[in-house]
Parts: C-alpha cells; sequence; structure tokens
C-alpha cells in the first residue's frame, strides 16, 4: 500500500514550512533540550523526506532520507566536518554547520522520529483523500465498501 501522490508544489510548500519552523526552532532557547536540539534535528530529517519525496514515493523516500541521514551523522565520525568548521572561509564553516560538527546517537533517534512523523503525516493524508474522492463519485451514499 502506497501514499497518495501529492502536487510536487505541495511539497514545497511543506519543505518551506520545515525549513521556517527549523529556523524558529534554533532562533532562541527554552531550556528544553528536546525542543532546543533535537527538534531541528527531527525537522530536518523531515525536510529530507520532503526533498526526496518531491521526486520518489513515501517509503523510498523514508529509507532514502534515513540511509542519507545516518551517512551524515557517520561522516561526523571522519572529523572533516570539524575542521571545516574551524576554517577561515564563511562558506565552509556554512557547510560544515548544515552537516553537523559532532557526532551523536541521540542525533539518529532524532532524525529517525523525524522521518516517521512526517511518514506518518504523509500516509494518513491518504485515507482523507480517498473518502473525499468517493465522496465526489456519482452515486456515492456514505456506505462502507
Amino acid at each position: 500500500m502506497e501514499c497518495w501522490v501529492r502536487p510536487r508544489r505541495s511539497w514545497a510548500f511543506c519543505i518551506a514550512g520545515i525549513i521556517a519552523a527549523g529556523l524558529l526552532s534554533r532562533a532562541g532557547h527554552t531550556g528544553f533540550v528536546v525542543i532546543d536540539k533535537y527538534l531541528g534535528d527531527a525537522l530536518y530529517a523531515a525536510m529530507v523526506y520532503g526533498i526526496l519525496r518531491l521526486y520518489w514515493v513515501a517509503k523510498a523516500a523514508a529509507a532514502g532520507a534515513a540511509v542519507l541521514m545516518t551517512a551524515i551523522e557517520m561522516f561526523q565520525l571522519t572529523m572533516i566536518p570539524a575542521r571545516m568548521f574551524a576554517s577561515g572561509n564563511m562558506m565552509t564553516r556554512t557547510c560544515a554547520r548544515l552537516l553537523g560538527v559532532q557526532f551523536g546517537l541521540a542525533d539518529l533517534g532524532a532524525y529517525a522520529v523525524g522521518i516517521v512523523c512526517i511518514y506518518l503525516v504523509d500516509c494518513s493524508r491518504r485515507k482523507d483523500d480517498e473518502a473525499v474522492e468517493a465522496a465526489a463519485k456519482p452515486g456515492w451514499r456514505g456506505r462502507g465498501r
């Protein structure tokens, strides 16, 4: 069973909203580590899912996002992003910040939560969309299938 394919424009708006929420989550500090640190990580993974969802079906986007986020986190173990962050070049520092500079096992958990949440929302909409389509068909009387 696969999720309904939404227009790319819907995903573009979703991605823009996730980016805005991610930026807001980093703008201030609440004192709660779940919000201050891990909300941004979950939104980062959800954004990657959304980008992949522009081109792939939901299951492939979820798997791809999980693999990509794990690869990024494992890349941090090489210390290359940390060295990039120490650079004097602003673009290099920005890239290092996007990659993350310190490995954290809890980050992988936050990524998983973000991917699972957006996948569930994505797929839960399918039932709503099917109900709307069924209601629009002539002769539909609200009975079960």
